[in-house]
């Protein structure tokens, strides 16, 4: 595991361990529970405009104006951050939340071509979004998602698991849900057979496939809760 993750379980792993030795110790059999979505990313995937997100290049945007059907485009953000529009022509998107984006529009339609405009825009390919792999993966890193993104997809994307060293039981999904990190255990075994559902990621989220038979602090909680037990940090 690397040096960054480890500094970031470490000062946590107490207070969970002995929430977990309280538990009775030992893997159990899976329960039926999974992780939450974030708060601010829709059932689909694509991102519902949450106040803190911030556009980036490449997003698929889709962008209309209410009442004013010819005005409606689905526009890729370019690598300069940029957009263009009809009527308005260029827009610098990057960088700005939903809520900015959306004013700026209006204020450039309102400029000479629409009364009071009212702008939308939905995120639907977020793919300045990354998930985070570390582990038991043959190409551990920071990897884009654009659109719905599951686990079993999320391990393909990183050359698949090292099948000397992954442990199938021990995968874990960390995010933050509700302003709190969050974590999930995974046994892909059962996620590949349709047992369990094979959960879906989100931007953020940070995959951690175990190694058999390692001593970490971190394997020491995976053993101690059960399959699909959720557990917080925070």
């Amino acid at each position: 595991m690397r040096g960054w993750l480890r500094f970031l379980l470490i000062p946590l792993l107490v207070g969970l361990l002995a929430s977990c030795a309280s538990s009775g110790g030992g893997r159990t059999d899976a329960v039926a529970t999974s992780l939450p979505a974030p708060d601010t990313t829709s059932a689909s995937g694509a991102y519902q405009g949450g106040s803190d997100y911030r556009v980036g290049a490449q997003d698929l945007l889709e962008i209309s104006v209410f009442g004013v059907k010819d005005l409606e485009k689905e526009v890729r953000v370019n690598s300069n951050g940029q957009i263009s529009l009809p009527l308005i022509g260029g827009v610098m998107a990057g960088g700005k939340t939903i809520p900015e984006l959306e004013a700026e529009l209006a204020r450039k339609y309102a400029d000479g071509f629409l009364q009071n405009p009212q702008v939308s825009v939905f995120v639907k390919e977020y793919t300045s979004q990354r998930i985070t792999l570390e582990g038991a993966i043959n190409k551990p890193g920071i990897y884009p998602i654009t659109g719905k993104t599951t686990l079993l997809q999320a391990i393909a994307i990183g050359g698949g698991l090292n099948d000397q060293l992954a442990d199938l039981g021990g995968v874990v999904v960390m995010r933050y849900v509700g302003g709190k990190r969050m974590a999930a255990v995974y046994d892909l075994r059962q996620v590949r057979r349709g047992t369990v559902d094979n959960p879906e990621l989100f931007g953020d989220d940070i995959i951690v496939v175990e190694q058999s038979g390692s001593k970490t602090a971190f394997r020491r909680i995976i053993e101690s809760i059960p399959v699909l037990g959720v557990f917080s940090f925070l």
